[in-house]
């Protein structure tokens, strides 16, 4: 027998479970128009619609979904139909053209697509496709369409479908989001409490290779927590929909699943403490901290698995025995940047104890997050143009002109098959920005592998239409699987569904072989409508965008970096931090896209070395977090900071130079075309300029050195942790207190020498990115951003 692990059986279980429900609801579709009275099927004049219906609704959803998919499908309903009928009123359906169809189906979704966010992607997903049906089926009936009945018929297909989805979800059990949210925190709450093991077995190891064993493992159960904290993040919005059947676990799920994402940055504090340490042991461990690192991990321990047995978070209680704090030997303090490393994971570990412990830890608002008041005096035409820029107005326009000339193309090509160019692209809309070609390309790779299935499979019943539907069973399970995989994707592997359903679940439709010759048609027209307009409105490329993201992102990180004081307030520097974390996470975007879209005759991307720039980012993000909570930390106690602020503005002073100069850098085109603009502006002969030194290059502090060799920010971290002592040691504090201290502002010397670490892995990064977009200049970063400055600076 095949023996899986448990990650491998799980996931297969996931696509069963997700193949179980979309084939129960298309197969009560089936019953419904096949078998079902015949007054239903009057009314379910479109079928094939039910089944586009439960795909959207149901595809890897839970009860929740279903639930806000039901509201979603009556929303699309009361946006589509009653203004379709009394659009079919008013114009006849005999009097529509293949233009006027166009051109009315476009002016009906652009109405659709307008309303803000709060209405839901599927909703509006719904209402295009009942659009599209509604005017396209009434141009190709003519004078035989009824205006009322005609959308009514639309309205009842969809209603069948989202009943379907709902039956699904409630049979043999309902498929709730709280209980997979609940599974998923009991799974994280292990690899959690795993982590945390192996992060203090590493710390207390005898030696290297122990020590980077036991890391490796940590960092592999990593990345399988932060996959199940996005899973849980995932059901969020589920859970408010699943409120009275199961009301009585929900708060356990919401908070339990609150806590534990606070739980993720210091056990990746411990992680990165971890990676800097050596050697192994380090000098700090003694006996004591041995027996209290062993204590902190049992009872964080327990307290997980207090979590694993139903209590809820804000219930379950921190054992006793671990109430009273960290105690180090009396005026145990770094003595030089080589042990920071050992504070730091203590102080990271100090912080997951406090986080295990309070039942709330939450950060004051920023006034940067408050929402600035817009003055109410603007003249009509400012107020005009902000909204034709506005992203609605311009998502809209997109959507309408995509679906209008889909209709209108493939009604030239077939009239009575024009729905099927015209409904791809009304279904499958994205409001966000993705990579259109790669998309575009898995859309028609799942249509064609969908509709070839449907034909064979129509070919081996082909004495049993009835029953045909049947053969999708088996089809469902492999598209579920194909979804999650990378190369087809959630486009791909719907898509390669709705083709095969609407090949066996459809009837009076002709040959299945011609009509899907004629669907695979329609469908690529449909497809090169949508590319053509995606270009038309956005005709910067995504590597593009990268490089000017790149360098708004360490536009963002200087602002930060100059933020940093023990002086400041802590909401200075978070605001400043959301700021970062947001322009981090739209770059990862652009970078993932950049990475799909075809070359072309461009210059391809190097997403190798952008990836790298990436990682590096995040963990500047990481390390300004803990800075931040460690600068939090010490302005509780009242210190004369001051006396180490002058250390901090030296380590300002060392990066700010250099982040100025890379982003400038980072938006240089090409080397060769600016020598020649500053040889055209007279700016500098920079040969000659150079030479006699009348081109000032800008001084490169991230790599200075002491008077014997030594590193300088190793001179100022020394030095910070020399007026440190004094400070903490000096002033007489507490002995609790003092021992906060300690670890606080060992913590934030260790962030501070770990960003100008970093800084250098940029500086490396970008001279990798400039030499490879300019193979035959030699590269240096702070001559090329002196040249800038002189080009724009005449």
């Amino acid at each position: 027998m095949l023996k899986l692990n448990p990650e491998t059986r799980a996931l297969w279980l996931s696509g069963l479970a997700a193949a179980y429900r979309t084939a129960a609801a298309c197969a009560i579709v089936a019953v419904a128009t096949l078998f079902g009275p015949a007054a239903l099927r009057i009314q379910v004049a479109f079928p094939a619609f039910s089944y586009v219906t439960v795909i959207l609704v149901i595809t890897g959803a839970s009860l929740g979904d279903t639930f806000r998919g039901c509201w979603d499908a009556f929303c699309a309903t009361v946006l589509t139909v009653i203004p379709a009928i009394l659009g079919l009123w008013a114009i006849g359906p005999a009097e529509l053209t293949t233009a006027l169809t166009a051109v009315v189906v476009g002016m009906a979704a652009f109405v659709v697509m307008l309303p803000d966010h709060k209405t839901h992607l599927v909703s509006k997903r719904i209402a295009l496709g009942q659009i599209v049906i509604i005017y396209v089926v009434a141009y190709d009936k003519g004078g035989e369409t009824d205006p009322v009945m005609h959308p009514v018929h639309v309205a009842a297909s969809t209603a069948v479908g989202v009943v379907a989805c709902v039956i699904a979800l409630l049979l043999p059990y309902p498929g709730l989001a709280t209980c997979q949210v609940k599974k998923k925190c009991k799974l994280y709450a292990d690899n959690a409490s795993e982590m945390v093991k192996l992060c203090v077995k590493a710390f207390c190891a005898n030696d290297d290779t122990s020590a980077q064993a036991f890391v490796s493992q940590a960092k592999s159960l990593s990345i399988k927590g932060s996959k199940l904290l996005n899973a849980i993040k995932s059901k969020k919005e589920s859970m408010k929909w699943e409120t009275i059947p199961i009301n009585f676990l929900k708060p356990y799920c919401m908070k339990t699943a609150e806590k534990l994402q606070e739980t993720e940055m210091p056990i990746q504090g411990m992680l990165i403490a971890l990676q800097n340490i050596h050697p192994f042991p380090p000098q700090i461990l003694d006996q004591d901290l041995k027996d209290h690192l062993d204590n902190l991990q049992e009872n964080i321990s327990q307290t997980f698995d207090q979590l694993k047995s139903c209590m809820p978070f804000d219930l379950a209680t921190f054992p006793e025995s671990n109430h009273e704090n960290l105690m180090l030997s009396p005026h145990t303090f770094p003595q030089t940047h080589k042990d920071l490393p050992s504070f730091f994971f203590l102080f990271c570990s100090n912080l997951l104890q406090r986080k295990m412990k309070n039942n709330s830890l939450e950060n004051p608002p920023s006034p940067t997050d408050q929402p600035s008041k817009k003055s109410q005096k603007e003249g009509l035409f400012e107020w005009i143009s902000a909204f034709v820029m506005h992203r609605r107005f311009t998502l809209a326009l997109k959507c309408s002109l995509s679906v209008g000339f889909a209709v209108l193309f493939g009604l030239i090509y077939s009239k009575q098959n024009g729905i099927w160019s015209g409904l791809p692209v009304a279904i499958s809309f994205a409001a966000s920005r993705e990579a259109v070609f790669r998309v575009s390309n898995l859309k028609a790779q799942g249509t064609v592998l969908g509709t070839v299935y449907g034909v064979l499979g129509c070919f081996v019943l082909e004495k049993y239409v009835k029953v045909r539907f049947l053969i999708l069973l088996p089809w469902f399970i492999f598209c579920s699987l194909l979804r999650r995989s990378r190369m087809y994707g959630p486009a791909g592997g719907v898509s390669a569904v709705i083709g095969a359903v609407l090949i066996l679940g459809r009837e009076h439709f002709g040959s299945p072989t011609e009509f899907a010759i004629i669907r695979i048609v329609e469908a690529f027209i449909g497809l090169s409508c949508s590319i053509v307009v995606e270009l038309m409105f956005r005709p910067t490329r995504a590597s593009t965008l990268a490089k000017i993201q790149l360098s708004k992102s360490l536009q963002v990180l200087n602002e930060c970096i100059c933020t940093v004081s023990h002086g400041c307030q802590k909401e200075c520097l978070g605001g400043d931090l959301k700021k970062l974390k947001a322009n981090v996470n739209v770059l990862r975007k652009f970078i993932e896209e950049a990475e799909m879209e075809p070359n072309f005759w461009f210059l391809p991307f190097n997403g190798g070395c952008y990836n790298k720039l990436l990682k590096t980012l995040s963990n500047m993000v990481s390390l300004l977090v803990f800075l931040n909570h460690a600068n939090a930390s010490l302005q509780q106690e009242n210190l004369s900071l001051d006396k180490v602020e002058a250390e901090v503005e030296l380590f300002k002073e060392m990066m700010q130079p250099s982040l100025k100069c890379f982003e400038s850098i980072v938006l240089v085109k090409s080397l060769n075309k600016l020598e020649k603009e500053l040889q055209k502006n007279n700016a500098c002969d920079t040969s000659s300029d150079l030479e006699l030194g009348k081109l000032s290059i800008r001084q490169n502090k991230l790599h200075t050195h002491g008077p014997n060799g030594e590193d300088e920010i190793d001179n100022i971290i020394d030095s910070y942790l020399k007026t440190s002592y004094e400070l903490v040691f000096g002033e007489g504090c507490e002995e609790v207190k003092g021992h906060e201290v300690v670890l606080s502002s060992s913590a934030f010397a260790f962030c501070m020498r770990g960003l100008v670490r970093e800084a250098r892995e940029i500086e490396k990064g970008l001279m990798e990115l400039l030499q490879w977009e300019n193979p035959s200049s030699h590269v240096n970063l702070y001559e090329i951003s002196s040249k800038i400055d002189a080009l724009y600076n005449i």
